[in-house]
C-alpha cells in the first residue's frame, strides 16, 4: 500500500501572517474540532491494544512509550502522572524520549535518527514478553522509534503505535497500529498541534483504560492517587465523606492514617467487621 504522508501536505489555510488574531484562534479551534472526530474513528484499535496491555501488567509487564520530539515529551508527561494519579510504582509505565532526558526541554541533534538505540535503552530496562512497546510518531517514520519497535516485535513483545498517515513505516512494526488521521496542521507539518494534540487524547485513553482494567479506580475516583499536597488531601477526605458518611475531621483522619482512599476505606470496614 502506498505510504502517503499527510502530516507534511499543505495547510488548508493561507497567508497566516495577514490574518488578525482572532481569525487564527477561530481557524485553529475549527481544526482542533477534527482531532476528536479522528480519535473516535480509531477507538477499535486502541481498544484491541489495551485488551491485550491489561492481562499483561497483571502479570507484571510494563508499559513503554517511545517517541522523539514533541511525540515522545507527550509519552513521557502520559508516564509521569501515572504514580500520583493511580498510585503506581514509575516502573509500571515508563516513557522514553530519543536523546534522553535532555531532549524534554532542548533538541538533541540526531538523536531520532539512531535506529539503534531505542532498542539498546529497552534492553537497559531488561525487556520482556510480558512489556508492550508503544512507538508515538506523528510522521510514522522516526528511526529511533521503528528500530525499537523492530526488535521488540522480533523478541515476541506486543507493539503498538499511535501515528498520524496512514501505512507508515512505523505501523507495519506495530501488532496493533493506530492511525490517528488528523489531516494537514494548520501550520505546514507543525506536528505540534493536532497531532500532539490527538496523542495527548489517545494516551489518556489507554492508559486510564489500562488503570480501571487493574483496579486503580472504584466508581469513578482516583481512590489510589498519592496524596502529594493539600488540594489532593482533601480531596480524598470529602471521597471518604461519601463513602463513609463521616464527618470531615474523622474522614481525613482515617485517610492521613492510612494514606490512600481505597486503603482507608478498607480498614473502616474491616473494623466494622471485627465490632
Amino acid at each position: 500500500m502506498e505510504f502517503i504522508k499527510i502530516t507534511e501536505q499543505p495547510s488548508l489555510y493561507n497567508d497566516l501572517e495577514k490574518k488578525p488574531i482572532g481569525e487564527i484562534l477561530q481557524e485553529i479551534n475549527a481544526e482542533d474540532h477534527k482531532v476528536a472526530d479522528a480519535v473516535e474513528r480509531s477507538i477499535p484499535q486502541i481498544e484491541k491494544l489495551v485488551s491485550q496491555i491489561i492481562p499483561r501488567v497483571k502479570k507484571g509487564g510494563r508499559i513503554f512509550y517511545m517517541g522523539a520530539g514533541t511525540s515522545g515529551r507527550l509519552g513521557v508527561l502520559d508516564a509521569s502522572e501515572i504514580p500520583p494519579t493511580f498510585g503506581m510504582p514509575p516502573t509500571v509505565v515508563i516513557g522514553l524520549i530519543a536523546g534522553g532526558d535532555t531532549a524534554l526541554r532542548n533538541p538533541v541533534e540526531n538523536a531520532e535518527d539512531d535506529t539503534k538505540r531505542g532498542w539498546e535503552e529497552l534492553q537497559q530496562y531488561n525487556i520482556n514478553t510480558k512489556d508492550t512497546v508503544i512507538g508515538i510518531a506523528a510522521s510514522g517514520t522516526t528511526p529511533y522509534v521503528i528500530g525499537a519497535m523492530h526488535e521488540a516485535r522480533k523478541n515476541g513483545i506486543l507493539t503498538g503505535c499511535i501515528t498520524s498517515n496512514p501505512n507508515s513505516p512505523m505501523a507495519t512494526e506495530a501488532d496493533i497500529p493506530i492511525e490517528m488521521i488528523v489531516g494537514p496542521e494548520y501550520v505546514t507539518g507543525s506536528s505540534r498541534m493536532k497531532s500532539g494534540t490527538g496523542q495527548k487524547m489517545i494516551l489518556n485513553m489507554i492508559s486510564t483504560a489500562v488503570m480501571i482494567g487493574l483496579g486503580r479506580v472504584k466508581g469513578n475516583k482516583m481512590v489510589n492517587m498519592q496524596l502529594t499536597n493539600q488540594k489532593l488531601i482533601d480531596r480524598g477526605t470529602r471521597m471518604l465523606i461519601d463513602e463513609l458518611h463521616l464527618n470531615y475531621g474523622e474522614a481525613q483522619s482515617l485517610l492521613l492514617l492510612h494514606s490512600s482512599v481505597e486503603k482507608a476505606i478498607e480498614a473502616f470496614h474491616n473494623e466494622d467487621e471485627l465490632t
